[in-house]
């Protein structure tokens, strides 16, 4: 099993959720946060004053999958909240132990 999170650009998640939706992924948990990369954030004039927008909002999605549908699911977020603009996100991918889904007490990979 691998746990997936991604951080991309918040009008891209409805892409993503359908992306999600054709592929079969079931269940997802989204989070609105706020962070910079590379970009540093920007400058912003409001009244006539200058300051820096250091933390831009970004939404992070987190997804639960069987090891055979990890790479199918990376493929999915690169391709539909690609841009091709700076602070499109990144992806990252770590294995996972184990899941349990309360309600029923079940295990490993019938838990996703």
């Amino acid at each position: 099993m691998k746990k997936i999170e991604a951080i991309i650009k918040p009008f891209k998640l409805d892409a993503v959720k359908e992306g999600f939706h054709a592929i079969g992924v079931e269940g997802i948990t989204v989070s609105e946060v706020s962070g910079f990369g590379r970009q540093r954030g920007h400058t912003e004039l409001y009244r006539s004053a200058e300051y820096v927008v250091d933390f831009l909002p970004k939404i992070k999605i987190e997804v639960a999958v069987s090891d055979d549908q990890a790479e199918k699911v990376v493929e999915t977020i690169a391709q539909v909240a690609h841009t091709g603009s700076i602070g499109d996100g990144k992806v990252f991918v770590f294995p996972m132990e184990e899941a349990i889904r309360i309600r029923s007490g079940e295990r490993g990979p019938n838990a996703v």
